[in-house]
């Protein structure tokens, strides 16, 4: 089967760089499925897992913002965060989903900038543990 390089990389450091067959994000316009040959394409990613495929082996990466470029072989997610299954610290990320909850269930005396900052919050962690608990499939 056919395959492109996948790279993912934030401003630290590159998180991911392999030939992949397939990958799946999540823009703001919806998920993008991306396979060899794709047209290119440059699009905001949201805050959600990139899930990427090689043979019957499945990967998900944590990915929280950025760009995803897409060109004829190769793909980059340039990304404010990402992390792979194995970095997650699974129990600080429960922890920050009950944070973030409880912020915005008290969001009546909250401004607009709080309200989002924790739905923000909150989406990361969410991400995060959806990514952790799937860290052997």
């Amino acid at each position: 089967m056919s395959t492109f390089l996948l790279e993912i990389v934030t401003p630290e450091h590159v998180v991911f760089s392999k030939e992949v067959e397939s990958m799946t994000v999540r823009g703001i316009e919806g998920e993008l499925g991306v396979m060899p040959g794709h047209i290119p394409l440059v699009t905001p990613l949201q805050v959600a897992p990139v899930v990427v495929k090689n043979g019957k082996e499945t990967t998900m990466i944590a990915v929280h913002g950025g760009f995803v470029e897409i060109q004829s072989k190769k793909v980059i997610v340039l990304a404010e965060s990402a992390e792979l299954p194995g970095d997650i610290d699974l129990e600080r990320a429960i922890a920050a989903r009950e944070r973030a909850e409880r912020r915005l269930a008290a969001r009546s005396n909250q401004d607009r900038v709080d309200q989002r900052r924790a739905e923000l919050a909150l989406q990361r962690a969410v991400t995060r543990i959806n990514v952790s608990s799937r860290r052997n499939d």
